[in-house]
């Protein structure tokens, strides 16, 4: 870990925290550096549907009722 990072207090439930310390142990590395990555891919995630979404932002919006409609009309449901 870089030594620019900051220490946080993180509460887990008792299960989860004993499934982290057991995969942090399996895969030799630290708890902190497993956290760190789930929320790298978190945010990761985060920005990929924020970009999926502004491309998507010009295209005509549809009721759900209309979707449904335009379904039963082609025979999907």
């Amino acid at each position: 870990m870089s030594n620019l990072s900051k220490r946080s207090t993180v509460f887990f439930e008792p299960d989860t925290l004993k499934a982290l310390k057991m995969r942090a142990a399996s895969s030799d590395v630290s708890i902190s550096e497993l956290i760190d990555e789930a929320i790298r891919l978190l945010m990761r995630e985060d920005q990929e549907d924020l970009a999926a979404i502004s491309e998507r932002s010009s295209e005509q919006e549809i009721s759900y009722e209309d979707f449904q409609s335009e379904l039963e009309i082609i025979g999907k449901i």
